[in-house]
């Protein structure tokens, strides 16, 4: 036993050593401990004591000192230590919170764990933590429908019907435009994200116009040639395209070829050069268009 170090087990405490070292649901922790003290109290010496615990001497002494300090109370409970890394402030946490229940930043349908992350300054493991301590989820929507319409159902079950149940020999067709902008608004407004409940959203909409954007990109210096109409008196895209393409001025010539062409024009192929795929063998003669003799007319 180290110096400074005396222990007396009372027959109380032995009483609770025995019932944690005998109790099978106790901790293994718990275990060693109190075999530390009963070994001690019955005279073993601490290489011994190393020896049957399976515990280095610093481990041993610690838990001799905390018996002669605070009893058995002391073997079952560990120091308290500070984290590992400071808490987040209480303004930070409020100020991801806040982030999280107001509008998203521009071009965005809602708040990412990134996003709020780069907005705030902290991790995205931190910002998840917040949100799940908080019950947030910007990520989800709930959608709803409300129509004042009385025959709603039965317009529902007409149009469903024909998709579950379609008459015999009868082709369903569903046809809808897909404009590439639209403005667009929510039949009814919706609720925002609260604590514990996903923000609510109409999936039918009312649509405010559309418009078509048609664009071409320059290569040779970059820029982009773009008009814009309205759907409902948008022209055909082959003749804007051609229309697109005259309007582009010329950069650049195009440079001057090395294929061989004839008086009118049209490529041609030069004398001398055989036009057969067929492969010579040796010793084979060659063909009258690639012999010297036919380039000078013989």
């Amino acid at each position: 036993m180290r110096a400074g170090i005396s222990i007396t087990v009372t027959p109380e405490d032995r009483l609770r050593l025995e019932a944690i070292v005998g109790d099978g649901n106790a901790k293994q922790k718990h275990v060693k401990r109190a075999k530390v003290i009963m070994a001690t109290a019955d005279g073993w010496g601490t290489n011994e004591i190393m020896r049957r615990c399976e515990l280095s001497k610093p481990v041993v002494w610690r838990w001799q000192e905390r018996f002669m300090r605070e009893g058995v109370d002391g073997l079952l409970r560990d120091k308290t230590r500070k984290p590992g890394k400071k808490p987040l402030p209480s303004a930070t946490v409020q100020r991801v919170v806040d982030l999280a229940l107001g509008p998203p930043p521009a071009e965005a349908t809602h708040w990412t764990g990134r996003m709020l992350a780069k907005a705030t300054g902290v991790s995205l493991r931190s910002v998840q933590r917040i949100l799940e301590a908080h019950r947030l989820a910007p990520h989800r929507v709930r959608t709803f429908k409300l129509s004042n319409d009385p025959k709603f159902a039965e317009k529902m079950m007409d149009v469903v019907g024909l998709y579950v149940d379609p008459p015999a020999h009868a082709v369903v067709l569903s046809v809808d435009e897909k404009s590439q902008i639209q403005a667009l608004d929510r039949s009814q407004p919706g609720l925002p994200m609260k604590p514990g409940r996903a923000g609510t959203l109409t999936h039918d909409y009312k649509r405010h116009g559309t418009t078509t954007l048609f664009a071409a990109l320059n290569v040779l210096d970059g820029t982009v040639i773009g008009t814009r109409s309205s759907s409902a008196f948008s022209t055909p895209s082959r003749p804007r395209c051609r229309r697109e393409r005259r309007s582009t001025p010329s950069l650049t010539t195009t440079p001057p070829t090395s294929i061989a062409r004839c008086a009118n024009g049209s490529p041609g192929i030069p004398v001398g050069r055989s036009t057969s795929r067929r492969l010579r063998h040796p010793g084979s003669t060659p063909s009258k268009a690639s012999s010297p003799s036919s380039r000078g007319g013989v």
